[in-house]
């Protein structure tokens, strides 16, 4: 009886003395550039709010309205009777955005990652994935039963010797933004190593879409590529357009194709049907205002040239996220800790969710933050990071 709890006690004291413990912010604001965290404001700098539409009023409101005329919870899974109108439209809207047939919802990235890899995945295939993806790609590989191979980060010429090397069909997955480093994968070549190969190719952009393209419908369009190079297309809602939940996008075929065999749409309860008006709404405040875009893109620009100019150790990465390398997980703890102090809120990511020895600051910016707010978190970088 004593087996377990020894074992998670082992766990819980190993993770305190390699400085990797972890624990929950509890938040008394909504999300926002400001927030309030034990009584006292922030400048938040580690949200994925990256458009500030979070808290929008027109988003919060289609919230409420919805939930009037819909309730609160969905009631049941899709395909029982908990898919409802405001599923139904923001399926469509998804769709025609990212110039697809169809769309399918999940209730999270995850639940879409792991779910459609393994219903497209048997053993006798292979998946290759870049080695910085999400936990959701790698654990949907490691489940499905191919074969999961890894290649060197944005390296397309490692891409293209394991492809040759693959027996039987092959699918290709990366993030089209990497989440802990900001940078974007060379989609354009990939694809077209996989159009040599005949593999298919499925991005995960939770990190691009509603940021990158020029009309924000992500890293896809940024690249040019169409469904014919980029078959599978995930996206999540909880970042650029501040909600809840994800989706995938393509054919006719593959979204029946996934309806009819991808357990984690089949048995899980539908996302609760405001919440599907509120993604709606905020798709379309995307749509008609380019300028958050705009303002996210100068922000970025003007921190960039900020931090090199003090000198500061950021990984080349031109999206919203802005990890600023400092390698040593402790010292990553206490350089949040003192930023902590002087009113900024900065995470520090440390492994297992970055190699060893990479631990890191992981600065995000928002179009809600202000030019004068950027100022303030570069003066405050140069007060806490130490000097050679």
């Amino acid at each position: 009886m004593e087996a377990f709890p020894q074992r998670l006690r082992a766990v819980l004291e190993e993770r305190r003395a390699a400085g990797l413990y972890r624990q929950c912010l509890t938040l008394e604001s909504g999300q926002g550039p400001l927030v309030r965290l034990d009584g006292r404001e922030y400048l938040n700098f580690c949200s994925n709010d990256y458009l500030g539409l979070a808290s929008h009023p027109k988003v919060i409101e289609s919230l409420r309205a919805a939930a009037s005329t819909w309730g609160v919870g969905s009631g049941a899974s899709h395909l029982v009777c908990g898919h409802s109108a405001p599923h139904q439209a923001l399926e469509e809207a998804l769709a025609d955005f990212t110039g697809r047939p169809r769309a399918l919802l999940f209730s999270s990235g995850y639940a879409a990652n792991t779910g459609i890899l393994q219903a497209l995945l048997q053993p006798g295939d292979t998946v290759l994935q870049d080695r910085l993806n999400h936990a959701s790609l790698l654990d949907g590989g490691l489940h499905s039963g191919a074969r999961l191979r890894r290649f060197a980060h944005n390296d397309c010429a490692d891409l293209g010797r394991k492809l040759a090397q693959a027996t039987g069909p092959a699918l290709v997955a990366v993030d089209g933004v990497f989440s802990m480093d900001g940078d974007s994968a060379p989609l354009a070549a990939i694809a077209r190593v996989c159009g040599q190969r005949q593999a298919w190719l499925m991005v995960d952009d939770a990190h691009g879409f509603g940021v990158a393209g020029a009309n924000g419908a992500g890293s896809v369009e940024a690249a040019g590529l169409d469904m014919a190079e980029v078959p599978v297309l995930m996206a999540t809602l909880g970042k650029a357009l501040g909600t809840s939940g994800a989706f995938v996008a393509g054919s006719e075929l593959l979204i029946e194709a996934l309806i009819q065999s991808t357990r984690n749409y089949i048995y899980t309860t539908a996302m609760p049907p405001a919440l599907a008006a509120a993604s709606l709404t905020a798709l379309g405040l995307l749509r008609e205002e380019a300028w958050r875009r705009e303002q996210l893109a100068a922000l970025v620009t003007a921190f960039r040239e900020g931090a090199g100019e003090l000198g500061l150790p950021l990984v080349a990465a031109n999206s919203a996220i802005q990890p600023l390398l400092v390698g040593d997980a402790a010292r990553a703890i206490e350089l949040s800790r003192q930023l902590r102090d002087r009113g900024i809120l900065i995470s520090a990511i440390r492994p297992p969710t970055v190699p060893a020895g990479t631990s890191r600051l992981r600065i995000t910016l928002s179009a809600a933050h202000s030019g004068a707010q950027v100022e303030r978190l570069l003066a405050t970088l140069a007060e806490v990071w130490p000097r050679a």
